[in-house]
């Protein structure tokens, strides 16, 4: 610890960070005045992994299978008003012990336009995009 004395520590502290005010000679790691200092932490070497999916296991109770299906998209679709950022084609529901058996809840059916239906699966008639005004498409009444 020698040569650390406050009579040293005041050339280097003439202004803030440490670093020597104007005029005042080398900073600390021996650089010029206004020279960028070399980062004390090198970059990582690898590339930093893409983002991954991740799913949300919500617990509820209901009679039966048909209800708990109706309780699942109401859940599912009031999710996806609050957080637009949620796939909600990807909603599926399964029996609690049973994760192997989930059943999509949206049919997710691909339209001319590479948007997805957004209705229930096995939903009746046309296809519909998301949003009021969404495009529909498919077979209709037939």
């Amino acid at each position: 610890m020698r040569g650390s004395s406050s009579s040293r520590w005041g050339r280097t502290t003439g202004a803030p960070g440490g670093r020597p005010g104007p005029g005042r000679g080398p900073g600390p790691l021996g650089l010029a005045p206004g020279a960028a200092e070399a980062p004390l932490i090198a970059p990582p070497r690898r590339p930093a992994p893409p983002p991954r999916h991740f799913t949300v296991h919500l617990g509820f109770t209901a009679p039966g299978p048909a209800q708990a299906r109706e309780l699942a998209v109401g859940y599912a679709e009031a999710l996806s008003l609050l957080r637009p950022e949620l796939a909600l084609g990807a909603a599926a529901l399964s029996p609690a012990d049973a994760w192997h058996r989930a059943e999509r809840l949206f049919c997710g059916a691909v339209g001319p336009d590479a948007e997805h239906c957004v209705d229930v699966a096995g939903h009746p008639g046309f296809h519909h995009a998301a949003g009021p005004g969404g495009l529909g498409w498919g077979d209709g009444d037939s």
